[in-house]
């Protein structure tokens, strides 16, 4: 009987992986006709489109791709998005575990109710906003610039606060308590005792804080205007051009390059990801 559930248990855990497998291999595929793709020209892309790999291995897309356009070169992209995601982030993750510790462990007036809010802020798509906030942003004279896509980030996101704090919850308050004893403020509290915590939490609050604002194309659309400041995410709108042909191979091995630096992050800190999730998920 027990060798009967075994093959039984090994049947269904065979069926699962190769369903898995298979599906995987469904979501994956565009990705992989992409990079594919970045080795053909133009004209071999759509003549063999329902062909996987090139004819011929090419990499004159990428050395094309690479000058830009208009005498702007993918190098002045790459490093224009390096500083609107890196600070960012840095503003997103700073702000929102200070934020975060304050709902977790201060008592204040109307507490539950700021923490609402912040909730419903997370429920507000950007569409909402987005008319309101360009007219601020106009008026202050921000437009044109990365302050409008910087500077909102440096006062708390409202899933990377809600993380925060659920992390924070988990961690027991004898250690503040403690370390209130041994003179500590809430500011040393927080530095000394709570940042080294929830490191899982800033990593993974950094990993998609970084990913959303290298792949954030509409904020760059409604307020650059000079190409000279694009990101990556709006330049290779550049190559698509409805009045003319259109550079798909060089915009597809662009494409490519673009996201190297997010495989690399989720590469190296996915251990942080699962642990911050995971843990997130079971406290509270």
């Amino acid at each position: 009987m027990n060798t009967g559930y075994q093959e039984k248990r090994a049947i269904t855990t065979g069926i699962y992986h190769v369903f898995t497998f298979f599906f995987a291999c469904v979501m994956i595929y565009p990705l992989i006709w992409m990079v594919m793709s970045s080795f053909k020209n133009t004209n071999e892309i759509f003549r063999t489109a329902a062909k996987l790999l090139p004819d011929h291995f090419s990499f004159s897309n990428y050395s094309v791709g690479w000058q830009g356009f208009a005498g702007y070169g993918f190098a002045t992209f790459f490093k224009n998005s390096f500083i609107i995601a890196g600070l960012s982030t840095l503003g997103a993750v700073v702000s929102s575990a200070v934020i975060g510790y304050g709902f977790a462990r201060i008592d204040f007036k109307f507490k539950s109710f700021w923490f609402g809010c912040m909730l419903l802020s997370m429920m507000l798509p950007f569409q909402v906003i987005m008319i309101p906030q360009y007219i601020i942003f106009n008026k202050m004279g921000w437009v044109g610039g990365y302050l409008p896509l910087i500077v909102p980030q440096f006062f708390g996101q409202g899933f990377f606060i809600f993380l925060n704090v659920q992390f924070i919850k988990g961690i027991p308050i004898d250690l503040d308590e403690a370390a209130r004893m041994d003179g500590c403020t809430i500011y040393t509290i927080f530095i000394r005792v709570i940042l080294p915590l929830i490191k899982p939490s800033l990593v993974t609050s950094a990993i998609f804080s970084f990913m959303w604002r290298w792949d954030d194309f509409l904020s760059a659309l409604l307020y650059l205007s000079d190409p000279l400041k694009y990101p990556v995410s709006y330049a290779l709108k550049m190559f698509s051009d409805p009045t003319a042909g259109s550079d798909w191979g060089a915009m597809f091995a662009m494409a490519t390059l673009s996201l190297v630096p997010i495989f690399i992050i989720f590469l190296t800190m996915q251990n942080y990801l699962v642990e911050g999730i995971a843990s997130t998920g079971i406290k509270g």
